[in-house]
């Protein structure tokens, strides 16, 4: 569903299946911008990627996105290292929001 809506904006993207993945496309010298990560992934949860990623040195933007509503689940993603976080479901207004907090400009 985010790569679709990436896609609508124009903005080129890749697709993981889990947060291992998304560690290990980085571990293959691969660099993004924005990397959106879900925090119910299989293998490797989005906060152990987040986590993975920060302690490699990835400083790209990482917004977290997912379906828990409890508080303290939340703090625990972005004290991960998230750079934001939204509520599924993920929106074209929630993720053109999280463009313009990050700074990065697209046209709607």
């Amino acid at each position: 569903m985010h790569h679709k809506l990436l896609d609508r904006l124009g903005i080129k993207n890749d697709v993981v299946s889990n947060g291992k993945e998304a560690v290990d496309v980085h571990c293959s010298g691969k660099h993004y911008d924005l990397i959106l990560m879900d925090m119910d992934m299989p293998i490797m949860n989005g906060i152990q990627a987040t986590k993975k990623l920060r302690e490699m040195g990835i400083e790209s933007k990482i917004a977290g996105v997912t379906t828990r509503s409890k508080e303290g689940e939340k703090q625990e993603f972005m004290d991960a290292g998230l750079n934001d976080f939204q509520e599924k479901p993920l929106t074209l207004s929630k993720l053109l929001s999280i463009l313009q907090k990050l700074e990065f400009y697209v046209e709607a």
